[in-house]
């Protein structure tokens, strides 16, 4: 284990510091911690295949699931609340897939496009992940309507205050990386297996 964790390390902080600069002219849009963030999915993403290749499995206990989704929130919630001002909020957009055409084929910085498209989808995954993991019975069709009610929320609530714009398309590419995440369950338990506890009787 030892041995997957340092280079995991290793090729992490290669692969983080070789696109240091994009990372920082993230900074411009969003709040610096997007930067902690990146780090650690980039970490994260090299180790699972790293314990993917080296046959190695993780096993967690439902508790430390909790906590670390708990913590991923409260990150997730900064980066999306707490944003530069030097950027124009309050956009309305009912229509779906305009926005996401417009950075696909308009005349948008590459950059913006793909951050936009993958971080919407990306940074979402992990619910996916953490319901089909501590879910006793889960299913795709309610994981959907929970989804689809707790992004539109937060979606509300970034409009109303002034911190996001009001987009449909925000909400089909956050349900569709939650949707996603809860997919890949079975490849992602290949590696990471939830422990089980003891039942003590008195």
């Amino acid at each position: 284990m030892k041995k997957v964790i340092l280079l995991s390390v290793l090729f992490s902080q290669v692969i983080f510091f070789a696109l240091w600069p994009v990372w920082l002219e993230l900074t411009n849009y969003l709040h610096p911690l997007v930067v902690g963030i990146v780090w650690f999915i980039i970490y994260f993403v090299t180790f699972f295949i790293i314990c993917l290749l080296n046959g190695t499995k993780i096993r967690v206990s439902k508790h430390n699931i909790h906590l670390f989704i708990l913590s991923y929130s409260i990150g997730l919630l900064i980066l999306l609340f707490f944003r530069p001002n030097n950027q124009h909020y309050g956009a309305i957009n009912l229509i779906p897939f305009d926005t996401i055409r417009l950075f696909l084929f308009g005349n948008v910085d590459f950059l913006i496009a793909f951050y936009n498209i993958s971080a919407n989808i990306g940074l979402f995954i992990p619910f996916g992940l953490y319901y089909g993991y501590v879910k006793n019975s889960p299913t795709l069709k309610q994981l959907l309507f929970m989804s689809i009610g707790c992004v539109s929320v937060i979606e509300m609530m970034q409009f109303i205050s002034n911190r996001g714009s009001l987009d449909i398309d925000d909400l089909i590419l956050n349900v569709l990386g939650v949707c996603f995440g809860y997919i890949i369950i079975p490849f992602f338990q290949k590696v990471v297996l939830i422990k089980q506890e003891s039942i003590i009787n008195k």
